[in-house]
């Protein structure tokens, strides 16, 4: 009975968790949308204008028209290519799940943010509530690892091994199976989807699952690159579980 109802807690904090994902991710959706793509016609604008009117433009024009276009890029908006890539926003239902999921494990980017005051509000009680739910549901599957651990060192104990031994080879083998499944094996599929070569994709990888997140390298960002449907949530369950590994190696 026990066992039982550790499992459905467990069912019910894991769909919990996932659940305040998709409620973040569809508001921020709601708040940030609308306001991003007035910007993104207001960059369009500028760069038509810059065009028409650039050779004419002065000295201090010029450093406006710079100034506008950086805060424009730092707004994640990129006034390059055709009109079609204006309608691409940063803020559909899978980049916002994302950016909810970097939220909540604080390793925050920076290349994507709320601008709206309602985004920014909702973002500070998202992350007040998020951000230990977040720790939970980590503290729970590591849990559940560790439970793993000990089903792998009892089976050796029994078959004469000693405790020390055990102890490193379970530690030895999580290791090792963690490097590979969520840095050696997901640096193969950056590299091939991002077309960043295997050094930069580990290097993502790590400075991703230890939460640094400098924001250097951050996954379907390229405006050159068409990427999959959910892409980027995919990423977000990856962070989450790399995330899980590196709590179940601080356990053991």
């Amino acid at each position: 009975k026990a066992m039982c109802s550790g499992r459905l807690q467990t069912a019910l904090l894991v769909a919990g968790y996932f659940v305040y994902l998709l409620v973040g991710a569809a508001v921020f959706q709601a708040l940030e949308r609308t306001t991003e793509k007035q910007e993104k016609m207001a960059a369009a604008q500028m760069k038509e204008a810059f065009l028409q009117n650039f050779t004419q433009l002065t000295v201090a024009e010029m450093e406006q028209f710079m100034k506008d276009l950086i805060e424009a890029i730092r707004n994640g908006v990129y006034p390059v290519g055709n009109e079609s890539q204006f309608e691409e926003s940063n803020w559909d239902f899978s980049n916002s799940f994302f950016f909810a999921g970097t939220v909540v494990s604080t390793i925050g980017y920076g290349t994507l943010h709320p601008k709206t005051s309602g985004g920014q509000i909702f973002c500070v009680f998202f992350a007040l509530f998020g951000i230990p739910l977040n720790i939970v549901f980590l503290h729970r599957v590591g849990k559940m690892l560790s439970l793993l651990c000990k089903k792998l060192g009892k089976f050796l104990y029994e078959k004469g091994m000693r405790k020390k031994k055990i102890k490193f080879l379970t530690l030895l083998f999580f290791l090792a199976t963690g490097i590979l499944v969520f840095l050696c094996l997901p640096s193969v599929f950056f590299q091939i989807t991002e077309g960043w070569s295997y050094s930069e994709g580990i290097y993502f990888a790590f400075i991703t699952l230890s939460t640094i997140g400098f924001g250097d390298y951050v996954v379907g960002k390229q405006s050159d690159r068409k990427y999959f449907s959910y892409y980027r949530v995919l990423v977000a369950i990856w962070i989450l579980f790399g995330l899980a590994w590196i709590a179940l190696l601080f356990n053991l």
